[in-house]
């Protein structure tokens, strides 16, 4: 009985110590995974709440490896690196997002500049009370931001070229309603 007892004794200890050793190669695979996540731009830029979890659970991984409680040392670990791809995933989907609602604004806004570009050519034709040489700076200006959004856009700086195709829309509106403020004038005399 005592030489089956021994052999069973060992492996209890044996198995015991195995669970007693920290999860080096999970720990290792989670910082490259949080690194990897911190330096893919997408993934800062439009999935930050994710990278800030996984950030959080490679710190607890790491109180929890030091408090010698390896289990959920490697729990911490293991959702450290899914919250990693996660971000990283997430990061590519919103750029491709931010990408395609630059494109649809800068696509949107081409004929209604030209359309306002036109309209500021022919006012001085019109007669209209208006300081033309203003008029004509905002509307370079004007052009000047949109196609400076279009480089932004060229060079995947899709936050930049949203921003600055509003600031388009936004003064096409205001010297469109100059020239109808304008043209409403003559028509009241």
């Amino acid at each position: 009985m005592k030489k089956f007892i021994m052999p069973v004794a060992i492996v209890f200890i044996l198995i015991l110590a195995a669970c007693a050793t920290p999860p080096t190669e999970e720990m290792n695979r989670a910082h490259d995974a949080v690194i990897r996540a911190e330096n893919d731009a997408d993934a800062v830029s439009y999935a930050p709440t994710t990278l800030i979890r996984a950030r959080d659970a490679l710190v607890r991984m790491q109180a929890e490896a030091e408090a010698r409680r390896f289990d959920a040392a490697r729990n911490f670990a293991s959702e450290a690196i899914s919250n990693a791809e996660r971000a990283i995933a997430d990061g590519r989907i919103g750029a491709e997002r931010a990408r395609d609602e630059a494109r649809r604004l800068l696509d949107s806004l081409s004929g209604p500049l030209a359309e306002t570009e036109a309209a500021v050519d022919a006012a001085p034709g019109r007669a209209l009370l208006l300081d033309f040489n203003a008029l004509r700076g905002e509307m370079d200006l004007t052009r000047w931001t949109y196609e400076d959004a279009r480089r932004d856009l060229q060079a995947a700086n899709f936050e930049d070229a949203i921003a600055k195709g509003q600031i388009v829309r936004s003064s096409l509106s205001a010297i469109n309603a100059q020239l109808t403020g304008a043209a409403q004038a003559i028509t009241r005399k």
